[in-house]
């Protein structure tokens, strides 16, 4: 029996981290034979922040369907769809609270609001440092609603040697989070 392919969301939101967008864009590429969809939406800032720290719009290049920040006809702005997973990565903490809130006012936070009211996987990946108690208590609500939070803390004990290594070490565990199958370090395995 062959496993069900998985349609994914992927947010980019406007905090610095654009590397890791763009791995999980990379690793979404390698997965492909599992994925049966991948809708994008990025806000403005992640494309200015994408432009200013990694030095192109590579963005552009990727096959997969991008849809505008406003574009409420996406398939993933209705739950009929049956989009199983939305990824917003980085994650801003503006965007975190419209969403914690269930302020609607745009594609991503409507993808996630129907995320939430399906009761389907919604990952999360704050980059920002530190956190003020209302960054926490908007982590906590949308734990509570069934989300998950998977803060950008890369780990070293697979010692990475460049940069989207070790923002691998964060991305693979977000795709463990949203049910793909991984080929990646894991403790204990040799």
């Amino acid at each position: 029996m062959s496993k069900q392919k998985h349609k994914i969301v992927v947010g980019i939101a406007g905090s610095s981290g654009s590397i890791y967008a763009k791995v999980l864009l990379d690793r979404l590429l390698l997965l492909h034979e599992q994925l049966d969809a991948v809708g994008v939406v990025m806000s403005d800032n992640a494309k200015f922040n994408w432009e200013f720290e990694l030095g192109n719009r590579d963005f552009e290049q990727y096959p997969f369907d991008f849809y505008a920040k406003n574009d409420f006809m996406a398939p993933f702005a209705s739950g009929s769809a049956q989009y199983g997973s939305m990824i917003v990565c980085p994650c801003s903490m503006g965007m975190m609270a419209r969403i914690a809130t269930g302020v609607s006012n745009d594609l991503m936070t409507r993808a996630a609001d129907v995320i939430f009211k399906e009761r389907r996987r919604l990952i999360l990946v704050p980059r920002d440092t530190p956190y003020s108690l209302i960054h926490i208590n908007n982590m906590k609500t949308i734990t509570e609603a069934g989300g998950i939070i998977c803060p950008a803390s890369p780990s070293f004990y697979s010692k990475p040697d460049n940069f989207e290594a070790l923002a691998a070490t964060v991305v693979d565990r977000v795709l463990d989070l949203a049910g793909l199958d991984v080929t990646t370090f894991r403790w204990g395995e040799k």
